[in-house]
């Protein structure tokens, strides 16, 4: 079992010493999370709350995840970083590629792309993209990004982009693994068919084994039961060494955690004490299950 501290909503004065605090504790991984803007309108509900609103406000913090990564990779030596999820539908794949493949050299090959489609028709519209037929676009951007950051000179003509042969220089020297999000029918198949793994957003625990067995058929189908899968979990039911325990038995591999929340320290809590709950996490929990 490992375990990734998200940082999401944390005040950016606050990454650095988080991400190296985490390392110390013996954590995996950090989670990235993304937001390109908050509209003040949006015309769609967010699907991840009961009722679609969404959880945080105009002011809440968020840094580019992809700087945030290297910002925090060159404060580290060992600890891994993934995003949870970026938003690729709003995205040009040849920008990202350069992007990704940065990151990706300047961390040491300690990162990770998760990604999902996005939610919000205005992130779409005003990226001068579109949003009606964003999981086609979204598959083959998937598509771009591997041909693109597994190195030499290459081509592409799709559907959505259309070039002839370049080269981004320096490519990986590992292939960057790509986590699918996404809990539709539509994006567990995306998963199987074409991800290192599936990650989740907040989610109970009956619901995410329903999605773990559902995820090993779709990879038997697909012809990839035998490759290496994430199954990277936001697990609101379940915690404690015995619920962690629990989420291994079912397939997780990968739980991601916020320690000072369960202490009742909020996103903008101070600096030190979340810190500490890192530290606690580490001794009572890591320390425990490695």
């Amino acid at each position: 079992m490992k375990f990734t501290l998200s940082i999401a909503m944390s005040p950016i004065d606050h990454l650095v010493a988080l991400a190296k605090t985490a390392e110390e504790a013996g954590f995996s991984s950090i989670a990235l999370p993304d937001s390109l803007f908050y509209s003040e309108k949006v015309s769609a509900d967010y699907p991840y709350t009961p009722d679609g609103t969404r959880f945080w406000t105009a002011d809440t913090p968020w840094v580019d995840p992809l700087i945030a990564a290297a910002a925090m990779g060159a404060a580290t030596s060992r600890i891994r970083f993934y995003t949870q999820v970026l938003k690729l539908g709003s995205r040009n794949p040849l920008l990202l590629a350069r992007q990704v493949g940065s990151v990706a050299a300047l961390t040491g090959n300690r990162f990770g792309l998760g990604v999902g489609l996005g939610w919000s028709p205005e992130e779409f519209r005003w990226c001068g993209t579109e949003f009606e037929r964003r999981g086609p676009r979204v598959d083959e951007m998937i598509t771009v990004l591997r041909l693109v950051l597994g190195g030499g000179m290459v081509e592409h003509h799709g559907e959505f982009f259309d070039f002839d042969r370049l080269r981004m220089s320096p490519a990986p020297t590992e292939p960057v693994p790509i986590y699918v999000g996404g809990h539709s029918e539509a994006g567990l198949r995306r998963a199987a068919r074409v991800g290192d793994g599936w990650t989740s957003a907040m989610i109970r625990f009956e619901e995410l084994r329903a999605v773990v067995d559902r995820l090993a058929v779709l990879r038997a189908e697909y012809g990839r039961e035998r490759e290496p899968f994430e199954v990277q979990a936001v697990c609101v039911d379940r915690s404690g060494v015995d619920g962690y325990r629990e989420l291994a038995g079912i397939g997780v591999t990968d739980v991601l955690v916020m320690p000072w929340l369960a202490e009742g320290i909020g996103f903008d809590g101070d600096l030190g004490s979340k810190q500490d709950s890192i530290r606690r996490f580490g001794e009572t929990v890591i320390g425990e299950l490695s």
